[in-house]
């Protein structure tokens, strides 16, 4: 059930997923699209989520905006009023000082994998600026083996930085690892069954990047809307989005993984089915987060509610997947 509207307020809008939004040229919603994306939320009872672009809006768009419950997703320049902050590279990182850290809001760092690898160190510090950290990994796609094996170690390294910092009382959230010690089912992206994104032209996607992209992979062109404000959403095969027509995912316990959906599409040309990168990383993770979890309980009783995180000898459950039927 759609709970979720994502309104992209712009076509140069930040990207606070995997998706790169390379959009140079302003394309603001025209202010009646706006306010219909509005009543159409209040209607369908759905949560909003605007998603700027790097300049402000007019006047009438914020007094309009301000006329509902919402959720604000702004670029780092614009970020002293957001709910969620994205810093878009590690130089925007470099270039923040501590003032710029607000508390009660979420940050999304966006880093491709060589940036990832080569600036933990300054990743690791970020974690005793904020409450909340989601790391965004851009360039999923390009993960080698060696990789893996890189990734691992960034995983430990930021497990021993979150450890410290809750043994001294400091409770932080980092998406890659406190995620899913806390989680008890999936928690995934739910773009297309919990959630769909509002564009510019007045037309439903599934996200943000299904109007963004002009991709086109061989299967059809990935810039594919799914209704409007005036006739309503028209989802081909909706039950595909849902994790219980998702084979492998349904069974699987790295219940922080995202099982992005444009990421899907990209790499198997099903929206359902996640790659190999994708559920290797999720499982890393996993693993990091279990580790992470004994770590902590050795200090003391921490989340006893919880249960503890099994061991696995897998990474890919696409190779165990005989042993699920």
């Amino acid at each position: 059930m759609i709970q979720y509207l994502v309104i992209l307020l712009d076509d140069t809008s930040v990207s606070f997923c995997h998706y790169q939004n390379d959009k140079k040229e302003r394309n603001l919603m025209p202010f009646k699209t706006l306010k219909a994306g509005i009543v159409y939320a209040m209607k369908e009872n759905l949560n909003i989520q605007f998603v700027y672009p790097n300049y402000s809006l007019p006047k009438e768009y914020l007094e309009v905006i301000d006329c509902i419950d919402h959720t604000d997703i702004k670029p780092a320049s614009l970020g002293d009023e957001a709910d969620v902050v994205v810093m878009d590279g590690i130089n925007q990182v470099h270039n923040a000082n501590d003032n710029d850290f607000k508390q009660g809001i979420s940050y999304v760092l966006r880093l491709s994998k060589h940036e990832l690898l080569e600036e933990i160190a300054n990743v690791s510090a970020l974690l005793n600026k904020v409450e909340r950290l989601n790391v965004v990994i851009t360039d999923v796609e390009t993960f080698t083996d060696a990789d893996f094996e890189r990734y691992s170690e960034v995983l430990r390294m930021l497990s021993e930085e979150v450890e410290k910092l809750y043994v001294a009382g400091k409770v932080v959230q980092l998406n890659l690892l406190t995620d899913r010690m806390m989680l008890d089912k999936m928690n995934n992206c739910g773009a297309g069954d919990t959630s769909i994104t509002l564009a510019p032209d007045g037309k439903f996607y599934v996200c943000p990047v299904f109007y963004l992209t002009d991709e086109d992979d061989g299967m059809g062109a990935l810039h594919t809307s799914i209704g409007d404000v005036k006739h309503g959403l028209d989802i081909k095969n909706p039950k595909l989005y849902k994790l219980n027509h998702a084979p492998l995912c349904r069974r699987c316990d790295a219940y922080q993984c995202k099982r992005c959906i444009w990421l899907n599409r990209k790499m198997t040309y099903e929206v359902n089915t996640p790659s190999h990168e994708q559920c290797v990383m999720a499982h890393l993770e996993r693993n990091a987060s279990r580790d992470l979890l004994n770590a902590i309980r050795n200090h003391g009783q921490f989340l006893p509610e919880q249960e503890e995180i099994k061991e696995i000898t897998y990474l890919d459950p696409f190779d165990v997947r005989k042993e699920w039927d």
